[in-house]
Parts: structure tokens; C-alpha cells; sequence
């Protein structure tokens, strides 16, 4: 007996919730089922026994993407370039706006069909290759080089080391994971030896002419002054210095002062 009252209960009570509940396109409010405002919508004044709900569109700048029972509308979203963000599609009075990551940045966090958070994509290093290129939703993979090759960190793969010999060229300083052989051209050795001995020889002449010029500097200038010694005149004294001589001291000065001309003439004619 007590079960089959139970069930009774049980059975009434749904009888009254299916016949009592509002439609899906309706809402409860004050014991009376309202009709819901259409997407792009909200209530202004909810329905009456003797009125339905009146509805109005939403403002600039929100949003209503659903049959709702609100009195306003929400906010339409931002895309914000310092969260990595751009508008893919603008927002309307019936959808918020769609964010997407800038170029070159992947979103990290979305909500529905929007991205609400982006960050940049990694760069390879030096000594790597791009694995696999980032997407919108999706980091940049990146590989490493092995022996032989290289890869600035922006090749989509490792490139082999060049040859020079192939290119006629030597090399001159090998290749690394991150960077490529240098080559240059092979200057023969006999051209070497010739540069190298040919500036030895002007340096070494060089330094003599300036030694000879210096020591001709030297003797040209000693010859101006004994030049200029022997076109001075015998300063005149208390006695007459000309021949015939009657002092012995005149006699010994005009002999010593001949002399000596002669020599330092001499002397001069054997630099020339």
C-alpha cells in the first residue's frame, strides 16, 4: 500500500510539471510564460496576461547570440595587440567579436570560436632547422643539424657544408652547425715570396736615401758656414795687417787664416 502511494505521488507530481513548465522558446516570470527575445535582442518590459514581451535591439558595442530573457545585452570582446590579438570578424548585435593571433603569434586560450590569449612563436637557433612551421594554433618545432651541415635557425633544413675545391676555391675556415665552410682563392707562392721581397726592397732603399740625405744636409751646411768663415774679413786692429808685414803677430794671423781657408776648401771640394 505505502509503495503504490508513492507512485501515485510521484505520478502526479509529473503530471503537473508537464502541463504547468513554460515552452523552450519561453520563460517563467510571475507565474505567467513570456516569450524569449530573439539574438540581437533583450527584454525591455516582460510580458502581462494581456501583453507579450517587448523587445529591443542591443546597443552599440554589445551583443546578444541567444534567445534570452535578459535586460541587457554583453559587452562585445576586444582584441587586444598586447595579449597577441587582432579582429578577424566584427563584432554585431547577434555575435561578440572574433579574435585571432597577430602574424607570426599562436592563440594558447579560446573561448567558443574566438582566441582570447596569443604568444609569438619560438625561433629556431642557430645550429637548427624549422621541423615544422607554427600555425594559428600551433609553436614552431624545431630540429637540431648533425655533422656536415648547417642552418642559420631560419632554413626549413640543414644544408650540407660547401666544397670549395669543387668551386676551384681553398678553403679557409671550416663549417659549423650554424655556419657555412668560407672559401677563397689560393694565391700562388712565388707571387707571395715577390710581394714580400719587393716591399723589403723599398723599405731598404727608402732607409738609404733618407741616410744619404741626411749626411749631404749635414756637409751642405758645414760648407755654408766655412764658406761664411773665410769671406769675413781680418777685423782691423791698432796695426796694419797688409804686406809687406812689420808686426809678427799680423804676419801670423793673416798665414794662420789662409791656411786654414785653404784647408776647409779643400775639404769642401772633396764632398762635392
Amino acid at each position: 500500500m505505502i509503495n503504490l502511494g508513492i507512485m501515485l505521488f510521484i505520478g502526479t507530481l509529473n503530471f503537473k510539471l508537464c502541463f504547468s513548465a513554460c515552452a523552450r522558446a519561453e520563460y517563467e516570470i510571475h507565474g505567467e510564460c513570456c516569450p524569449m527575445c530573439a539574438p540581437g535582442n533583450h527584454v525591455y518590459w516582460h510580458c502581462t496576461v494581456d501583453t507579450s514581451t517587448t523587445c529591443v535591439p542591443c546597443p552599440a558595442s554589445t551583443y546578444m547570440d541567444e534567445p534570452n530573457k535578459s535586460d541587457k545585452c554583453f559587452p562585445c570582446s576586444v582584441c587586444d595587440a598586447r595579449l597577441g590579438l587582432r579582429i578577424k570578424k566584427t563584432c554585431t548585435r547577434s555575435a561578440d567579436t572574433i579574435c585571432e593571433p597577430l602574424e607570426g603569434f599562436y592563440c594558447t586560450e579560446r573561448k567558443k570560436n574566438s582566441c582570447r590569449f596569443a604568444v609569438k612563436h619560438s625561433e629556431c637557433y642557430p645550429g637548427q632547422y624549422v621541423k615544422q612551421t607554427g600555425t594559428v594554433c600551433t609553436d614552431t618545432v624545431c630540429g637540431n643539424c648533425i655533422e656536415g651541415t648547417y642552418s642559420y635557425g631560419s632554413f626549413t633544413a640543414c644544408r650540407p657544408h660547401s666544397n670549395c675545391e669543387i668551386r676551384g676555391l681553398k678553403e679557409i675556415k671550416p663549417g659549423t652547425m650554424s655556419s657555412d665552410v668560407e672559401c677563397g682563392k689560393s694565391v700562388p707562392i712565388p707571387i707571395i715570396v715577390g710581394v714580400i721581397v719587393g716591399v723589403s726592397v723599398g723599405v731598404l732603399l727608402t732607409a738609404v736615401g733618407i741616410k744619404i740625405y741626411h749626411k749631404f744636409k749635414q756637409k751642405r751646411q758645414a760648407s755654408d758656414r766655412s764658406i761664411t768663415f773665410c769671406s769675413v774679413p781680418i777685423p782691423e786692429t791698432d796695426f796694419q795687417c797688409e804686406p809687406p808685414f812689420t808686426s809678427i803677430s799680423c804676419l801670423f794671423c793673416f798665414k794662420w787664416r789662409h791656411a786654414m781657408c785653404d784647408l776647409i776648401l779643400k775639404e769642401t771640394e772633396s764632398w762635392s
